[in-house]
């Protein structure tokens, strides 16, 4: 099983709306049951929490369910569960790598570094740009798939 972990500051944004479209696009391909996907944050502020309801909203307008997603923070063991640890912009890769204590290691990805944007995928909780962030998220979600088939062969 391959495992992928999306990471954002608090976990009600980015991450939770890249987990439900990684996890559509692993329904539609029927990958589900060779990679699983789950999100968290580097912050504490919304353990337990459901996802923004922008994020909600912009799922529901592409029929992407939003089930079962908790905010959660990033814990240290999750480097040696997850083979692919995505962060949404530079500053939540640095926390990662500080949170885990694996520096530069070539696990842990800036989600758009997968796509040609190669920048930081933008925060709709202070932006208010839900569509933005959805079709970054998209891109850069179809880009990881396709790393993972190839350097898996699924």
């Amino acid at each position: 099983m391959i495992n992928v972990l999306f990471v954002c500051l608090g976990n009600i944004c980015r991450s939770p709306m890249a987990e439900a479209i990684f996890r559509d696009l692993l329904e539609k391909e029927q990958l589900s049951d060779k990679i699983t996907v789950d999100s968290a944050a580097t912050s504490s502020w919304h353990i337990g929490s459901p996802p923004h309801k922008g994020t909600v909203t912009i799922l529901k307008k592409y029929n992407i369910s939003s089930a079962g997603l908790t905010g959660r923070q990033l814990q240290k063991e999750d480097f040696e569960k997850f083979e692919y640890i995505i962060g949404m912009d530079e500053s939540n890769v640095a926390n990662i790598y500080e949170m885990t204590g694996q520096p530069n290691h070539p696990k842990i990805i800036r989600l758009l570094d997968l796509t040609d944007h190669k920048k930081d995928v933008p925060d709709p909780y202070y932006t208010g740009d839900f569509q933005e962030t959805f079709d970054l998220v998209t891109d850069g979600c179809q880009a990881l798939l396709e790393k993972i088939r190839v350097e898996h062969n699924v």
